[in-house]
């Protein structure tokens, strides 16, 4: 098969190392792609907000499958411009895919069909919000009903932290998605993401991670796209996975085909598993940044495979097959970051790092100046390992970190604290 991946971050670097291992691949192609995935695939010089022109590649390369990184695409119906020229791509129509483009109809959605998530309330202004978040009181969420590229969220510990979310999220800093905003009861509890690939009709469990948001150590500092995952999640016990897969994604796929809409493609629920349960914080579309870096290296067969059964709507109905390894990744950063990153600074010790055992380092945003490596970008690396458990994958981890000379960069070191908490022995 020819394999067209679409995207440019860590995590399509993680999917197309899984790809690259099918029996079932011919050729991959990547668009854009990055520097770290040349070695695997062709790179090709094209706009994926370019739906027409896309549309040509496809046709002119034979593409057989064309995969779907980052959500933007798919809220903006690439998979819809893809479908209605015959060519088979994973991810869900522009429909479905409003469950992640507006968090506001993901609020709606959840309430017709009976899922649990947090009480809000929707403004389209910011007096009347803040009224509504003097009268609750902190702790509060505030969050941009739009695509924010995973930073147009604030769970605020004051009212004063609150209003000046509201007031950052209706002054145009994310645009579009800012002009309407969610203000959510805060849900206390413990954070997961859970994946399940899809068909429209049947849905697979895949894996669970869990993320780490806050750009400073200890939960500390403003939230970014992620700073590092570890999968599986230790409260995702099999119980737990039960209960996810039946009161929140089975119910997500009838609502979603009895509007029409039938989802295709991977749902990445983000939840609070709280004291009464797991509730819905929010849905995504696509595979997690940083969660797949962590999650791939675990999976016992082939995506391939199973990204074309969802498209043809022939999906196993059993949980995917993971190592019971446990796999820890750590997002190295440009200073700045999440901010204005700086760009340019040099990176050296890469080659020693990924020759290390059970480690594997994923590209985000970097380039070649001459024979140098320079940071381009805000999150540039991942660097992922493989352990027994938390512990050992976190320690190679960060050995392998240790060898990695960048002075323009920095990283948290306490990936994987709230697993290691559970077992303070390790």
């Amino acid at each position: 098969m020819n394999v067209l991946l679409l995207g440019s971050g860590g995590r399509e670097h993680a999917i197309a190392i899984a790809l690259a291992k099918s029996p079932l691949l011919e050729t991959l192609f990547v668009a854009p792609g990055n520097l770290g995935m040349t070695a695997l695939a062709r790179a090709v010089a094209l706009n994926i907000r370019d739906h027409p022109a896309v549309v040509a590649f496809c046709k002119a390369n034979r593409i057989d499958l064309v995969v779907v990184g980052p959500e933007a695409p798919l809220v903006a119906g690439i998979v819809d411009g893809l479908a209605a020229e015959g060519i088979k791509t994973f991810g869900p129509s522009k429909a479905a895919a409003r469950l992640e483009g507006s968090k506001a109809f993901a609020k709606e959605f959840c309430a017709r069909f009976k899922i649990p998530t947090a009480p809000y309330a929707r403004f389209a202004g910011a007096a009347p919000a803040k009224t509504y978040v003097r009268g609750k009181g902190p702790p509060i969420v505030i969050k941009a009903d739009g695509l924010a590229a995973g930073k147009g969220v604030t769970v605020a510990a004051s009212i004063e932290e609150a209003e000046a979310a509201i007031d950052q999220t209706f002054s145009g800093e994310f645009g579009e998605a800012g002009q309407t905003i969610l203000v959510e009861d805060f849900l206390d509890g413990e954070e997961v993401s859970f994946f399940a690939l899809c068909d429209g009709a049947r849905a697979m469990e895949f894996a669970s991670a869990q993320d780490h948001k806050r750009v400073g150590e200890g939960e500390l500092g403003p939230n970014t796209g992620g700073m590092g995952a570890y999968s599986p999640a230790p409260v995702m016990d099999a119980r737990m996975r039960e209960r996810v897969m039946r009161t929140i994604v089975a119910p997500t796929l009838k609502g979603m085909a009895a509007m029409g809409a039938p989802f295709k493609g991977v749902l990445f629920a983000g939840l609070m598993i709280c004291a009464d349960g797991p509730r819905l914080i929010e849905y995504n579309v696509r595979f997690g940044d940083p969660e797949t870096q962590a999650m791939l290296p675990r999976l016992d067969e082939d995506l391939l495979a199973l990204l074309l059964a969802c498209v043809e709507e022939r999906l196993p109905e059993r949980p995917a097959r993971l190592s019971a390894k446990t796999a820890l990744s750590v997002v190295l950063a440009a200073k700045g970051y999440p901010g204005a990153p700086v760009r340019g600074s040099e990176i050296h010790g890469i080659e020693r790092a990924g020759a290390m055992p059970f480690v594997l380092i994923t590209h985000a945003g970097t380039k070649r100046e001459g024979q140098a490596l320079v940071a381009d970008g805000g999150r540039v690396l991942n660097v992922t390992g493989v352990g027994a458990d938390v512990a050992d994958a976190r320690a190679r981890a960060y050995a392998a970190i240790d060898v990695i000379d960048w002075p323009g960069g920095f990283y948290r070191r306490d990936i994987g604290w709230r697993a290691l908490a559970r077992d303070p022995i390790k």
